[in-house]
């Protein structure tokens, strides 16, 4: 399952994505990976979760960014949520379509058993029509 955090930039959608990931490993039965542009966040996530700066990976397009998410997965049999912090910018697709992109993570989702949830920012309405079934709160 694909989940959105939708909002304009300093809405809030960073804090509501650490509480978020933060409540779910205490009940996670596997592990959970926190995707961000820098380690900034590292101190206010668990020490369970799994913080990997994409900043330092060479992703440079969309197709190489679900390539990484992929990796990832293959890594880790035992890994049930990712959370996407700033996804525009992290898939390479700030003023992009993002569907594409959000249709394969969907597919990955489904095949691997992999939830993602992940913070976009744009308003709710703004999110293409693939993505307003996944919108799971717009601030």
């Amino acid at each position: 399952m694909v989940q959105i955090i939708a909002g304009k930039k300093g809405k809030g959608k960073t804090k509501y994505l650490l509480d978020m990931a933060n409540t779910a490993v205490r009940e996670a039965k596997g592990s959970i990976v926190y995707l961000d542009k820098s380690a900034k966040h590292m101190y206010e996530l668990s020490n369970k979760i799994r913080l990997i700066n994409v900043a330092e990976f060479p992703v440079h397009t969309s197709e190489g960014f679900v390539g990484f998410i992929c990796g990832i997965i293959s890594q880790d049999h035992d890994l049930e949520v990712m959370y996407l912090d700033s996804f525009l910018k992290l898939s390479c697709l700030e003023g992009e379509d993002i569907s594409t992109t959000l249709a394969e993570l969907d597919q990955v989702s489904a095949k691997y058993h992999v939830n993602f949830v992940l913070s976009v920012s744009m308003d709710g309405d703004e999110l293409p029509e693939i993505a307003k079934d996944m919108v799971l709160v717009a601030l």
